[in-house]
């Protein structure tokens, strides 16, 4: 799936349903909330976005516990899905995607270029995606988005009508 049909897919899906999205984001950068706010109507679902580059900043804006990055590092799957419940509670909305990862050029903290996490936190779960990919710095990082923002929409159509809570 195309980055771009995949945003347009997840926002058409939150707009039909009235729900709203938030992002928090590492290895992207503020590009998965750029490529989501392209999608004209996404005002009426967009709340906002944090960028925690800085593995201190998961932890003071996301609200990833500190002992579980001193532990494991930024770049796994618990830290993902702290990332997504994160972004929905701290910023209001109905659900929250995350991104983390090594996008290169070097490995970072033991985990290879390539390791990724993307997650979708709900009103009814969390998920959580490892993807290993390979490509350019700027590769990884439109494969992360894409990969997010198809896990959203998977996430979207399993949990069916279910209301936000």
């Amino acid at each position: 799936m195309d980055t771009g049909v995949a945003a347009a897919a997840a926002v058409h899906a939150l707009v039909e349903r009235r729900q709203t999205l938030a992002v928090a984001e590492s290895l992207t950068g503020g590009l998965l909330a750029a490529t989501v706010v392209e999608i004209p109507g996404v005002s009426s679902v967009f709340r906002g976005g944090l960028v925690v580059y800085a593995t201190d900043l998961k932890h003071s804006l996301a609200g990833v516990p500190e002992k579980l990055l001193a532990d494991r590092g930024p770049v796994d799957a618990d830290v993902a899905k702290a990332l997504a419940e994160g972004a929905r509670g701290r910023c209001g909305a109905d659900w929250g995607l995350a991104t983390t990862g090594v996008a290169g050029p070097e490995p970072q903290d033991g985990k290879p270029v390539g390791m990724v996490f993307v997650a979708v936190a709900g009103p009814a779960r969390t998920t959580v995606q490892e993807l290993k990919l390979s490509g350019s710095r700027d590769d990884v990082r439109r494969e992360t988005m894409t990969s997010a923002l198809a896990l959203l929409v998977d996430e979207l159509r399993e949990s069916g009508d279910r209301p936000a809570d």
